[in-house]
């Protein structure tokens, strides 16, 4: 305490230095900013100025353009130069040949290396000179050059002056209300310090804090109050303290175990959680699950290793999911949830759920002994399944206890249909990721049709995936799931190799087509999708002109310029870009526009109802002219029936495909059909 009062000496400078300071700053600012709002309105107004200058001598100046007279002209110049300011001033003809000039050398003077910067040396006007009658005829222009230096010495005066009074009046302000402050607050606290020095620390509330005059009902007299009241509960400061510990082991938020949130937090973090669903639109899902069996592992190694064990898992489960998309708490017993934010749908949480059951599966290493596990899950999605944290919880729950009656090491989910979805959906991808290992994938090929010449020139590669239990499995039910887990590379690099090996083998047979394969919107986002293409063509040696690559509007979408450049290079390189399903996207003029493209597919939806349903039938047709107008090949899908093709083909549809003339075919009835088809071409021509 002998110490205490050093700040004596120090505490009224330190205010005084701040608030000088500050207020020094303050003025600065504000005449700062006084300043640069009043050389705007200077430099508005030297605008304004000269534009009215101009509108004044506008007509004469353009008679005397008109009339080219040269004595006029001069005369209208020289009126300019009654003002101070004009430092050039000229009346030309449009190609530069003045009619009337002069100028004036710009003033010198001592400011202006500070006004230039700020009002520039000189400003120039140049108005064109046209007759009202004849707007559309140039005679001349009139250019005024205004020498700023005049108003930019009317404007450092003011900034002079404004500067010099706004900063003196900040800086007496400021002291005026330091002097306040020291009466009203510095002076009152020493006198409080005094009094606290004379405070036995043995005995606190022998001896109070008094109250400085004048201040018994303001904020200082409440303080000294308070700390009077303070002092006097300091004696049973003891008893309070053993009070507050057993509040706050009442009022634990934690588990003490495994340092999760307990279930009433976790509540309160769920209730949080959903609103912030609800507020982005998004889904959320809450996952708890148990530990299999977990009573006789405590009986098999004992409950102190049991806790080990549910301490690993959650520092597991920390360690893997610790970002802010995730909440982690521990319900009791063995039973944990997770809440997972900011999810499209239950196939994320299907995956989120799949690896947090891996990283409990795990053997861990407790008290050197290795202990294997696993848990098994119940999840439950919002807002699908309910929009209250309650019900929520206790539909997961529910699903965890009825997930554990049918065994062990799986996840289910609260809705039963959408656990079938999600489980079909899963299963699909275990089995489509050993489609190609298994080689239970292959090409059919689609003849395209030259309408005018009715001769094949060219097909289009389509991948068909033959389970071994469930048949053929539709290609938009599984290209969808390819395209999602990204094993669409691997099988799109599959697809072309193998059309560009049987182009090869066509070729070499005396039938050189055209190939045609699909280029999915994953596969383009791949950096080196233009490299394993070209290298592909060469390994086959299959020339580029002979590749065409279908690309749908959705492919280039998301980053067009990203796009846009790997389809120009592919298109150097000479291989033939088509957008299929044309019409079916969004802007398709705008990026059309843009992309390397030679040929537009109308999508089958308008060629099914072509003559049937007239809004179908306009769409084709536009597009077949739309095609025509950028002279680009037009495509048409789905063609089924003779009349379709005779009404493509009269309004000058190209290239058709469809059923109508062939269905997609393995390469040997593809080879047949080419046959029977130039065949029956030729017979029907004799």
């Amino acid at each position: 305490m002998q110490n205490s009062f050093e700040v004596e000496n120090h505490l009224g400078y330190r205010i005084l230095r701040w608030i000088l300071a500050v207020a020094l700053i303050s003025g600065l600012i504000v005449s700062t900013v006084q300043i640069i709002l009043d050389a705007r309105r200077v430099s508005g107004d030297l605008d304004h100025q000269s534009a009215q200058t101009i509108a004044m001598v506008k007509d004469a100046a353009t008679q005397a353009v008109f009339s080219i007279d040269t004595e006029l002209a001069q005369q209208v110049v020289d009126g300019l130069f009654a003002r101070e300011a004009v430092h050039v001033a000229r009346i030309t003809h449009p190609d530069g040949e003045p009619l009337g000039t002069r100028n004036r050398p710009l003033q010198q003077t001592a400011f202006r290396p500070l006004t230039d910067p700020i009002f520039n040396a000189e400003r120039i006007y140049r108005t064109p000179l046209v007759r009202e009658r004849d707007q559309s005829t140039l005679y001349g222009y009139l250019e005024v050059h205004y020498d700023t230096a005049p108003i930019a010495k009317n404007w450092l005066e003011r900034a002079t002056v404004t500067f010099a009074s706004v900063v003196a009046t900040a800086l007496i302000l400021g002291l005026v209300i330091y002097f306040v402050f020291h009466l009203l607050l510095t002076r009152p606290l020493l006198r409080i310090v005094h009094s606290l020095k004379q405070v036995n620390p043995v005995h606190p509330d022998d001896r109070l804090v008094a109250i400085p005059q004048g201040h018994q009902r303001d904020e200082l007299g409440l303080w000294v109050n308070a700390t009077n009241n303070l002092l006097v509960a300091i004696g049973d400061s003891q008893k309070r303290h053993r009070e507050a510990e057993d509040r706050v082991n009442r009022l634990s938020r934690y588990d003490q175990l495994t340092g999760l949130p307990s279930r009433d937090t976790f509540m309160e973090l769920l209730a949080r959680d959903i609103e912030e669903a609800k507020n982005r639109n998004s889904v959320l899902s809450l996952s708890v699950f148990g530990i299999d069996d977990f009573k006789s592992i405590n009986e098999q190694c004992g409950f102190r290793t049991g806790d080990m064990i549910l301490q690993t898992v959650a520092d597991r489960l920390t360690s893997k999911l610790g970002s802010t998309r995730f909440t982690l708490a521990r319900l009791g017993s063995d039973q944990f949830v997770i809440v997972e934010k900011g999810l499209r749908d239950g196939f994320q949480a299907a995956d989120t759920a799949e690896r947090i059951l891996g990283y409990i599966s795990t053997p861990m290493m407790v008290e050197n002994q290795t202990v294997a596990m696993t848990a098994t899950m119940g999840v439950a999605l919002f807002p699908s399944d309910t929009n209250q944290p309650d019900r929520l919880l206790q539909s997961a729950e529910q699903t965890m206890t009825l997930a554990k009656q049918d065994g062990r090491n799986h996840l289910q989910f609260y809705v039963a249909s959408i656990d079938q979805e999600i489980r079909d959906r899963k299963q699909l991808e275990r089995d489509l990721s050993q489609a190609l290992s298994n080689h239970q994938l292959h090409l059919v090929y689609q003849p395209q049709i030259n309408l005018e010449n009715k001769r094949v020139i060219g097909a289009e590669a389509l991948l068909r995936w033959k389970h071994p239990t469930r048949g053929l499995v539709p290609p938009d039910d599984f290209i969808p799931v390819a395209e999602s887990n990204g094993s669409i590379v691997e099988i799109g690099q599959w697809v072309l190799d193998q059309a560009c090996w049987q182009a090869a083998r066509w070729a070499t047979e005396g039938t050189p087509l055209r190939i045609a394969v699909n280029l999915s919107a994953v596969q383009l986002r791949q950096q080196t999708i233009v490299d394993d293409i070209l290298k592909t063509l060469e390994r086959h040696s299959i020339p580029a002109g002979r590749l065409e690559l279908e690309v749908t509007e959705t492919s280039f979408m998301t980053n067009l310029s990203d796009a846009v450049e790997k389809l120009h290079r592919l298109h150097k390189a000479g291989i033939s870009i088509a957008v299929d399903d044309f019409g079916t996207g969004y802007s398709s003029l705008t990026y059309l526009k843009q992309m390397p493209v030679q040929h537009l597919k109308i999508d089958k939806q308008f060629i099914r109802d072509l003559l049937v349903n007239e809004e179908d039938t306009r769409i084709a047709n536009t597009i077949i002219d739309l095609g025509k107008s950028l002279n680009l090949s037009v495509v048409a899908e789905g063609v089924e029936t003779a009349e379709q093709e005779y009404y493509l083909s009269q309004r000058g549809c190209q290239l058709a495909q469809g059923y109508y003339f062939s269905k997609p075919l393995p390469p040997r009835e593809f080879e047949t059909f080419i046959t029977g088809f130039h065949q029956k071409i030729v017979e029907n021509n004799v």
